[in-house]
């Protein structure tokens, strides 16, 4: 069984991994790949039924990165697992003619849904999950959403379809990191009461610190215990976690670190 230790240094090998992404290629929206680092460690240190060699099992969990534009730190986590190589995606990604793109592509393993376009992967991921329940062939589907992204009334319209079809096999995770493109969610449309609203649609919620690993794991077992409902887990995260000079920083959702905040970054998340 993962320890929690060992699933905080995978978190700091994501973010490590990410950073240098977006410094090799000059690349944006770092900081929203760092606030979701410890929620990606956490499902794929074995909340997930899903490994490199179950990848095309009809029976393995689903994960779709709704918020595709940090897709850095989703590729990162697959490439540390085994997912893809490691220095295939250092190479690659985001450069001329290739298939690692910025925003997350299902041509890639491990990959289930391209996305980036926002409000899609939530509805998609709803539509799995009353899948996997009328074919007979049991799975979860997991799906991180941005707070950002919850402006899009699509997402809306999958919160009322999941629960009246009680999907109690979808897990829905919105990386709560108070940040969208032009500023504070609070100033550009106010989500508040999150909890209190998905409640009122009929979830199960959790309202944690989503970069608490011990506090996501409890959130995922919560969600696993759950019947007759899906689950929402409001996770309150900090925007460029992890680099101090990137946190609560909006240039980051726009900028990659330059020659000195990148050294900086890698003593920091040493």
């Amino acid at each position: 069984m993962t320890s929690i230790e060992e699933i905080k240094e995978f978190a700091k090998a994501i973010r490590r991994t990410a950073v240098r992404m977006s410094y090799n290629t000059r690349t944006s929206h770092t900081g929203g790949a760092l606030s979701q680092a410890d929620i990606l460690a956490v499902l794929y240190s074995g909340v997930m039924n899903i490994s490199p060699e179950t990848v095309n099992d009809p029976g393995r969990d689903r994960f779709i990165e709704s918020k595709g534009h940090n897709c850095a730190s989703f590729y990162a986590a697959l490439a540390l697992k085994g997912f893809m190589d490691y220095d295939t995606l250092m190479a690659d990604y985001c450069r001329n003619g290739s298939e690692y793109f910025e925003h997350v592509s299902h041509k890639l393993p491990g990959v289930e849904l391209s996305t980036g376009s926002l409000g899609h992967g939530f509805p998609v991921a709803a539509g799995l999950a009353l899948g996997s329940k009328r074919s007979g062939v049991p799975f979860d589907v997991y799906c991180i959403i941005g707070d950002g992204e919850i402006n899009e009334g699509s997402n809306w319209e999958a919160l009322m379809f999941a629960a009246h079809h009680k999907l109690d096999n979808l897990c829905v995770i919105l990386d709560k990191n108070q940040m969208q493109a032009m500023g504070d969610t609070k100033d550009i449309m106010s989500l508040d009461p999150m909890a209190e609203k998905i409640k009122a649609f009929q979830w199960n919620v959790c309202d944690i610190d989503g970069n608490d690993v011990r506090q996501l794991l409890d959130a995922f077992a919560c969600f696993k215990r759950c019947k007759d409902r899906p689950t929402f887990i409001v996770a309150n995260t900090v925007k460029g976690k992890g680099v101090s000079f990137m946190e609560h920083n909006l240039k980051f959702h726009y900028s990659a670190p330059n020659d000195a905040e990148f050294e900086q970054a890698m003593e920091e998340l040493r």
